[in-house]
């Protein structure tokens, strides 16, 4: 083994003192190895940065982190404090700069290893001051760009900075003492390649004829090592392995025969979660929201996720009361706020943000287009409209606070820490529809129209070219379905100036958007349905209605769009300058559907057309008649929704009972369920699963219904409060977390997270429904079928039952007679034998002739 070089130690020089380095009026390091020459790191002292204003965290910020210094200031530091300054390492640079104002730039992070930097050229500072703008294409890439996804960014090479490391490491390295001795061991060559003789030996000649090998203590394993210092780097974990060689052949044709990589352990285990046990299916409480001041004696009437903002959701609530006594005391009611209060799960007790209303809010939703814009309705009739954008960095803030370095189980990682000393703000509505034009009662449901189309007064659907929508759709207790449209109508021509120039010099509150300020008051609807009964005078009274398309979910695109299309702090908001729609220049969509659900007070199910027609006798426009009307339910429909999954299919909930139904299918629902033991006042499909639902009671319960495992019946039911329920709104955070808020009668809103087997759908659940649908419609199709055959059966009996009686009159008057004579002779014999039993009359032997005794 030959020895390891020994290493030379340095020379001990005789009582040296380390130099330090003096400072020379010469060049400083040069960047260009980072790319950047003409940027020059600098060390500046506290005392420097109160001389020249650059004081961290407060002259120079992550914000605002350069600071434009002045020549003249920088050479007169140098004749001040000389070789002292900080800046004397780019003296010459200073010297020599020909502008009259050096960019000194405050290094947070030591990207170029010092605080700060100075940039020596006139170039490099315009590119810092006024960076080359991105190509628009770039700039709309980088708007899609999720957060999450990380961008790789090759690093800089940057100049080595001894900080004394090296001595750590060179005094933790072994290194020998003593001079390492070399043996060489050898035999003669004459050795190698000698004959060797083996011979044989007879075992008989051995005591027991056995011959062993006895082992013997190795004296090799018997020495111990004295300890030593050894340092070692990571190393590869040691691990034992066995293989075993098999056929190519048998490997290929088990390949051939069946899938080697599915995974049957996964599969038994998402069967066994799917239909596990009721444990495993509990809603777990997750929060509970509540305001003593703003919700004392109030209900929540409706619930709206935000559909950008994870962990934000909007509520809105009204008081306790019936319409007798809104009107008894609806002097009272004037001095309560009426708001939509924004909730965030950092703070359960104090609301984020307070929409104020000028009554009651029933329902309200965002703006597909821009979360931003809400549109509710009143109690009274009248549509109101906000918009947050001016608050748009709070919600913002709220979204981006949360403490990242600690782990959270059960709590999402975007939630806040809670802050006492943070008020609501209140936001005021920046319109609201005409009382007169408008609906006389409560809206009961409001949508907005897709970006995709808008319809002008007579229903028509037309290309939406805008890219955003700007239509509603509202149904009232006044029996009235309305559209209305947000953009600015087109101006009288009959309107005298004068009134024109009053409305020009109404100012507008230094708190109000003028977002739809051409709406307020004045806004009257674009066309009016009205559900008749046919011929008598009444209408049906609509609850709630669903559209053809209905927007139900954000997914993850949809999310990034709504997110670039918020508006942000200096950018135009595409609301601000609507322009009328145009619906001769536009183009129309023929093939569109404009037929859809509506639900009643009255529990009825109606499926009605939005296009109006022309009454060939006056001419007015009026509503078509209904296409079809099911009675199905025996109380007020509350729930009118399309399945996420399948767009024909829609399920209903009122009174005692849960139907679901299939568009085009005129027969009726294709399940109809038996009556509760409590009423049912809300429900909501399920986001992940197709074939399971949500409904609340009038208890405060929650049944949800497993299409999977029960058809008849509900597969598991949950107490949640000791009121009604009011609304049922679930929402998917993540692909492994999920929740759903349910709002009760005393106003208190609930949350709570669904656990994995009614989050998670069991493999071919889609298809499973789908064909349970499938299977229903043909079901329905064969009774409708044995209906027919029924009355064509009872027609035909009925037929032959008449001709048996036509018969019976139809024969001939002789047969009558002699029926009639066969019928009085059976009667003589009769009564002739009766006598003779009694001993009346007797009978000679010798002739027939009776005599009487």
């Amino acid at each position: 083994m030959a020895p390891k070089p020994q290493r030379k130690k340095p020379l001990k020089r005789g009582k040296t003192k380390p130099t330090l380095p003096v400072r020379e009026e010469e060049e400083p390091l040069n960047m260009e190895s980072m790319g950047h020459p003409e940027i020059y790191p600098l060390v500046l002292t506290t005392m420097t940065q109160e001389i020249f204003d650059c004081r961290v965290d407060e002259d120079v910020t992550d914000d605002q982190p350069y600071k434009l210094i002045r020549k003249e200031d920088i050479l007169a530091d140098f004749e001040n404090r000389a070789a002292v300054s900080d800046f004397y390492p780019v003296k010459k640079i200073v010297q020599e700069y020909p502008g009259d104002e050096l960019l000194l730039v405050y290094d947070k992070d030591f990207k170029y290893g010092l605080n700060f930097y100075l940039i020596g050229t006139e170039e490099g500072k315009e590119s810092y001051l006024n960076p080359p703008e991105a190509p628009e294409e770039q700039e709309e890439y980088k708007e899609y760009i999720p957060e999450d996804i990380y961008i790789y960014k090759p690093p800089v090479s940057k100049p080595w900075v001894s900080l004394g490391s090296e001595k750590e490491i060179e005094e933790e390295s072994v290194k020998e003492s003593t001079k390492q001795v070399t043996y060489m061991i050898s035999r003669k060559r004459s050795d190698f390649g000698a004959s060797v003789k083996f011979s044989d030996q007879n075992a008989s000649t051995v005591k027991d004829a056995y011959i062993e090998c006895t082992a013997y203590p190795d004296k090799n394993f018997t020495l111990k090592q004295l300890e030593r210092d050894v340092g070692m780097q990571a190393v590869p974990q040691i691990r034992d392995t066995s293989t075993q060689t098999r056929c190519v052949e048998i490997a290929l044709q088990q390949n051939e025969i069946m899938n080697t990589f599915v995974d049957d352990w996964k599969s038994l285990a998402e069967e066994e979660g799917t239909f596990g046990d009721k444990t495993d299916t509990h809603l777990k409480e997750y929060q509970s929201f509540t305001d003593l001041h703003n919700l004392a004696e109030k209900m929540i009437t409706c619930i709206c996720w935000h559909p950008v903002v994870c962990g934000l959701i909007a509520v809105s609530v009204a008081v306790r009361l019936s319409f007798e006594e809104r009107v008894h005391f609806s002097g009272k009611l004037l001095l309560q706020p009426s708001l939509i209060l924004f909730w965030s799960f950092s703070d359960p007790i104090h609301p984020q943000l307070m929409l104020e209303s000028p009554d009651d809010i029933f329902c309200f939703k965002f703006c597909p287009s821009d979360p931003n814009i809400i549109a509710g309705g009143c109690m009274n009739g009248q549509i109101v409209m906000w918009d947050i954008t001016a608050h748009a960095d709070r919600i913002e803030n709220i979204k981006a606070g949360g403490n990242r370095s600690k782990k959270v189980t059960l709590k999402p990682m975007f939630l806040l820490e809670p802050d006492s000393n943070k008020e609501a703000m209140y936001i005021r509505q920046c319109a609201v529809s005409s009382i007169e034009n408008g609906h006389r009662k409560v809206i009961t449901d409001i949508h907005w129209l897709p970006d995709t189309f808008e319809i002008n007064r007579l229903g028509s659907v037309f290309e939406n070219r805008s890219g955003i929508s700007c239509q509603l759709v509202t149904c009232s207790a006044d029996c009235t379905i309305c559209f209305w449209d947000i953009r600015p109508q087109k101006a009288l021509s009959s309107q005298p100036p004068a009134e024109k120039k009053k409305e020009e010099s109404i100012e507008i509150p230094f708190d109000l958007p003028s977002t739809f300020l051409h709406l307020d008051l004045s806004w009257k609807p674009l066309s009016k349905i009205r559900l008749s009964k046919g011929e008598t005078t009444l209408d049906h009274c609509p609850t709630k209605l669903s559209l053809g398309e209905d927007n139900l979910l954000y997914k993850a695109q949809d999310k990034i769009l709504a997110q670039s299309k918020a508006v942000k702090a200096g950018e135009m908001n595409p609301y601000q300058n609507l322009e009328g729609g145009l619906a001769n220049h536009l183009k129309p969509i023929d093939d569109f559907c404009t037929k859809f659900f509506v639900g009643t007070e009255e529990g009825e199910v109606i499926y009605t057309d939005w296009k109006m027609e022309r009454d060939p006798e006056t001419g007015r426009l009026m509503t078509k008649k209904p296409v079809s009307l099911y009675s199905v339910h025996d109380g007020a429909v509350h729930t009118v929704q399309r399945s996420p999954f399948y767009e024909d299919i829609i399920l209903t909930i009122g009174g005692w009972n849960v139907a679901i139904w299939k568009e085009g299918v005129t027969t009726g629902p294709l399940l109809q369920s038996s009556c509760a033991p409590k009423r049912y006042t809300s429900g909501h499909w399920s986001l992940t699963r197709p074939g399971l639902f949500y409904v609340g009671r009038e208890d405060g319960s929650i049944d949800i219904w497993d299409l999977l495992e029960k058809t008849h019946e509900p597969a598991q039911s949950q107490n949640i409060c000791i009121t009604a329920i009011t609304c049922v709104k679930p929402w998917a955070f993540s692909a492994k977390q999920q929740l759903i808020a349910i709002a009760d009668y005393y106003g208190t809103l609930h949350i709570l997270e669904i656990p994995w087997t009614l989050s998670h759908p069991s493999s071919n659940e889609a298809s499973s429904i789908s064909h349970y649908f499938e299977r229903e419609v043909k079901h329905l199709e064969y009774v409708e079928q044995r209906k027919k055959i029924r009355e064509q059966e009872k027609k035909e009996m009925d037929l032959e039952l008449e001709k048996k009686k036509i018969k019976t009159y139809q024969k001939s008057k002789e047969r009558l007679e002699t029926e009639l004579k066969a019928d009085y002779d059976d009667y003589l014999e009769l009564e002739k034998s009766t006598l003779v039993r009694l001993g009346l009359i007797k009978v000679e032997e010798t002739g027939s002739h009776v005599e009487m005794m």
